[in-house]
């Protein structure tokens, strides 16, 4: 976990790894809380977003093994209103809103996470002291939601060099100056891999 500072203090940026952001799961308190995580970790979501989603927002792609889940009220990052879009929903995501839709009996109408945008903020806040308790890694309790979106980017745009445009459409960022800081902070393993290609490891 690599930290950055910002200008207020005792805030930070988190830079997580998958497995870091396995362990928050671990930490999470509930099966709705773990989904929370998910949805910001591996789906992108803003913490306003998740409180959006409906089952309805599930669609399967025409050639039957994709999903897009669709995002009433994104932010525009343009200076706008909120607008709409469809984000990419891994398989293992889907399969757990599913889960969760049939054991919590949510209507297709109903909100998967029934909080507010504060409270979504502090179930992350909440797992991430828990995740600190757990494996003694003070680091965590800096993690907020915003994290969450920040390993969601820096996965598709570092770790597998997913196209930014993709990442940008799927993600709700409208300029390149906009996800430029997640192509600019490589993970240990990317350095790693640098130098190693260079012949200096």
């Amino acid at each position: 976990m690599r930290l950055d500072g910002t200008a207020k203090e005792d805030q930070y940026k988190v830079w997580m790894t998958d497995g870091e952001l396995e362990e928050l799961r671990r930490a999470a308190a509930t099966h709705r809380d773990d989904l929370i995580i998910q949805l910001g970790g591996y789906v992108g979501l803003r913490a306003f977003e998740i409180p959006q989603i409906k089952p309805k927002h599930i669609k399967r792609t025409d050639d039957g093994e994709h999903y897009r889940l669709r995002v009433p009220e994104g932010k525009d990052t343009t200076g706008g209103g909120g607008k709409p879009r469809d984000t990419y929903l891994p398989k293992d995501v889907e399969g757990d809103l599913h889960r969760y839709q049939s054991a919590e009996n949510v209507s297709r109408h109903d909100p998967f996470v029934n909080l507010t945008e504060r409270g979504v903020r502090d179930v992350v806040k909440r797992s991430a002291e828990q995740a600190a308790d757990e494996t003694g890694d003070g680091d965590f309790r800096y993690v907020s939601s915003h994290d969450l979106r920040r390993r969601f980017a820096q996965r598709l745009l570092v770790d597998e060099q997913v196209n930014p445009r993709v990442v940008m459409a799927v993600g709700g960022w409208d300029s390149f100056q906009a996800i430029e800081p997640y192509l600019n902070a490589p993970t240990p393993e990317v350095v790693n891999g640098a130098f190693e290609e260079a012949g200096l490891a």
